[in-house]
């Protein structure tokens, strides 16, 4: 009868503890998945600068646009967390939309090959920034629901596993990347 016992313990141990992994496992996955946000966001940002000075070129007298988009982006960049990032770049997708549509009335500069090729640099680095929410956001729900399935959601709470939040854009219509074809 004792060795009953033993085995129960033992089984109920490895249960345990491959609760305790899966949710490590999902913790790691999620912050993989926020550093491949945080990879194209800091691609976004450093193409930023040369967006705005080939703008400058063309449209030095426009500079609260170009000021508007500068300041967005040193938000975005300061920001910290999902909910905060999200904000910020809802504000900095906002005045890079305010930038093309400035560019607009310059026929000139969208004859500049180095600016078309910024846009298509843009557009591709939007692409794969929703790509990453996308992919970070199906990760957090999984993490989510296991931290509050039974009876995973004992282990998460022993160890102290707590959910996360989603990476969302907090402006519904800046759902889809903007829309840089001219």
């Amino acid at each position: 009868m004792g060795w009953i016992v033993v085995v129960a313990l033992v089984l109920l141990v490895m249960i345990v503890i491959g609760m305790y992994n899966s949710l490590v496992r999902l913790r790691a996955a999620c912050d993989s998945a926020w550093a491949d946000i945080d990879v194209q966001l800091k691609r976004r940002y450093d193409l930023i600068p040369n967006l705005v000075e080939t703008v400058k070129a063309y449209a030095a007298h426009e500079k609260g646009a170009l000021e508007a988009v500068i300041n967005a982006r040193a938000k975005a960049m300061s920001a910290q967390g999902p909910e905060a990032k999200g904000t910020a770049e809802t504000q900095l997708t906002q005045s890079l939309k305010s930038l093309f549509a400035l560019a607009e009335a310059y026929p000139q500069l969208r004859a500049v090959e180095a600016f078309n090729q910024l846009q298509g640099s843009l557009n591709q680095i939007e692409d794969a920034v929703q790509n990453a929410r996308r992919y970070y956001n199906a990760v957090v729900r999984d993490y989510n629901a296991k931290t509050q399935e039974i009876p995973t959601n004992l282990i998460a709470g022993w160890f102290n596993f707590v959910g996360r939040q989603f990476f969302e854009l907090t402006d519904t219509t800046q759902r889809e990347p903007p829309k840089v074809q001219f």
